[in-house]
């Protein structure tokens, strides 16, 4: 319990950081944060998944590039769906789907 606690502070990190660093990326709070996350969780693991499952084939010619372009997509639809995280254009959307998965992997190697 206390892992996934972390995992989901981490990932409002995560989250936080992007917005700092991405232009057109932007969250309004901490709250607006911890909400994305869990949004963009429950899509990821519904709609995400099945996005992924759909193009696969296309994913396995881009070398996985596509993923991202999925994560964009999902990204986009949680900044529809939750006040104060707002995404502006599909650019900034891809630019922090890469951000994002970059700092997913810098924060697993710190914590294992």
């Amino acid at each position: 319990m206390v892992q996934l606690l972390v995992r989901w502070l981490l990932n409002a990190l995560a989250l936080l950081l992007t917005a700092k660093v991405v232009p057109g990326f932007r969250i309004a709070s901490i709250g607006s944060a911890l909400i994305a996350v869990l949004v963009i969780g429950l899509l990821n693991v519904t709609l995400g998944l099945l996005l992924k499952l759909i193009t696969l084939p296309l994913a396995i010619l881009t070398l996985g590039i596509f993923f991202l372009i999925i994560n964009a997509f999902i990204l986009r639809l949680a900044s529809g769906v939750v006040r104060g995280f707002y995404v502006d254009t599909w650019g900034a959307a891809f630019v922090g789907a890469v951000v994002l998965a970059l700092l997913h992997v810098l924060f697993a190697l710190v914590t294992e």
